[in-house]
């Protein structure tokens, strides 16, 4: 199998990290290897956070370089832009169509570009969820980033058996069903 590239980007707080290691659980229980880095700027302060995810029979180097990425998970929808430049001709970006106002923008010294997701669409294949109300309507507004991965899911290779298993594994025992339905109600968002 060829690398994939997977890029997960967002602010910190919204839960990147689990992210991540839900989708590294299902790479590895896949049968591949798998790589993955995190680069966090001010990450505690709502700063961007950066997850690179490279998998396939043999991948020598974490980082996903630009116009390589297969699949761009974001959480917001200026991280998305912000790191658009990363996606494949062919790729696909997966945004939560939510807006969270960086420092520079609260202060009044930046405006938050408009049409984000409209321009993002003239160049790139976007599916946009609002996956913050999807959580909501499941009673945990929290589990949006597993609504998105549910999304993202339909474009990669595991079954929803292989990504259940690795949501009951990296997943905090009482946490696990919440999980496991915004999963699904992600993956039905698309279909």
């Amino acid at each position: 199998m060829e690398t994939k590239n997977i890029m997960i980007v967002g602010v910190g707080g919204q839960g990147t990290l689990l992210t991540s290691r839900v989708l590294g659980a299902v790479i590895l229980d896949g049968g591949y290897e798998v790589k993955l880095s995190e680069v966090h700027g001010m990450a505690q302060r709502g700063g961007s956070v950066v997850t690179f995810v490279r998998y396939g029979n043999e991948v020598f180097e974490p980082i996903v370089e630009e116009g390589c990425a297969d699949v761009l998970i974001a959480f917001e929808r200026l991280e998305a832009l912000r790191y658009a430049h990363y996606l494949k001709k062919d790729g696909v970006i997966i945004i939560n169509d939510q807006r969270m106002d960086p420092m520079p923008v609260v202060m009044g010294a930046a405006k938050y570009p408009e049409n984000i997701i409209e321009d993002l669409s003239k160049d790139h294949k976007v599916i946009a969820v609002d996956a913050l109300s999807e959580a909501k309507k499941l009673g945990n507004p929290q589990v949006f980033n597993v609504v998105i991965l549910g999304v993202a899911a339909n474009h990669m290779e595991f079954s929803k058996d292989q990504w259940m298993a690795a949501i009951e594994k990296i997943v905090k025992p009482k946490f696990v069903d919440i999980n496991k339905k915004a999963f699904e109600s992600g993956m039905e968002i698309e279909k």
